[in-house]
């Protein structure tokens, strides 16, 4: 999907993953030099090939892509964690530390959940229509050491208890720095979930991957003031955001989708 949509042949690619296999960067990397003017060698000295360079410039030319094409649409919405990350406790409370769930981990799984009932949000915006995703595959936004991005997806996260989503998380974190991703984990996911609560921010509003229709954000957990019964109290609250292709969706259905992701995070057992 991704080679089809920058125009690039897989059999000119190289692969640099584990056993040769063809990696998103690769994917990337040469869709940024195909497009590139044909050097003339009378003017130019070889150079060092820089991967984190060729990936900003790979990533930069896909968000280009996608702010000319795409129509978005931004919404956000403040979810109270009082009670979901209470009862995550309860949870994490019989376990060894290795094994606990993390707040993150239980945004993504809520996400997947949620994702169910709207499959306008969960899919390919392909040949002017919508193609709705063979099932839910989020990929999850995991930055890299030696910098760039990358998001592998997460199969069928909707069908994963939280503990099942932490695992793949751990996973898929280790792998994709280590460079040891499948190329079907590259290729497919089916929304894009990035969170930058570990860095300080409270709220971020992305730019959808291409051919991808939406992108769900997190920013940090809070202490905030909240009105319970008229009563003013302190609970930790996160920004959950939604960056919607207006093409697939709109407005509505968006918030309809933050709602249900809040509800799901409040009947959280």
């Amino acid at each position: 999907m991704l080679a089809y949509e920058r125009g690039v042949d897989l059999h000119d690619v190289h692969g640099t993953g584990r056993h040769a296999t063809i990696t998103r960067a690769d994917v990337e990397a040469a869709a940024v030099r195909a497009a590139a003017p044909v050097p003339d060698p009378a003017r130019t000295t070889p150079r060092p090939v820089d991967a984190a360079h060729a990936m900003r410039l790979a990533i930069a030319a896909a968000m280009s892509k996608s702010n000319r094409e795409i129509p978005h649409y931004y919404l956000s919405h403040d979810i109270d964690m009082a009670t979901p990350l209470a009862r995550l406790a309860e949870r994490n409370a019989s376990r060894p530390s290795a094994e606990r769930v993390l707040p993150g981990a239980l945004l993504v799984w809520a996400t997947a959940k949620a994702l169910v009932k709207f499959p306008a949000l969960n899919g390919f915006w392909v040949d002017d229509q919508l193609r709705p995703g063979a099932g839910i595959h989020p990929g999850v936004a995991v930055s890299l050491r030696g910098g760039g991005l990358m998001t592998p997806a997460m199969h069928d996260a909707d069908k994963l208890t939280p503990e099942e989503v932490m695992a793949a998380l751990q996973d898929l974190v280790l792998r994709t720095r280590a460079g040891h991703l499948r190329s079907s984990e590259l290729m497919d996911p089916t929304i894009t979930i990035t969170s930058l609560g570990d860095t300080g921010v409270e709220s971020v509003f992305g730019v959808i991957y291409p051919p991808q229709v939406a992108l769900v954000g997190f920013g940090r957990i809070v202490d905030r003031p909240v009105a319970i019964d008229g009563m003013l109290a302190v609970h930790p609250v996160v920004t959950a955001t939604l960056a919607g292709d207006h093409r697939a969706s709109d407005g509505h259905v968006g918030a309809r989708f933050l709602s249900a992701l809040d509800k799901t995070l409040q009947e959280f057992s």
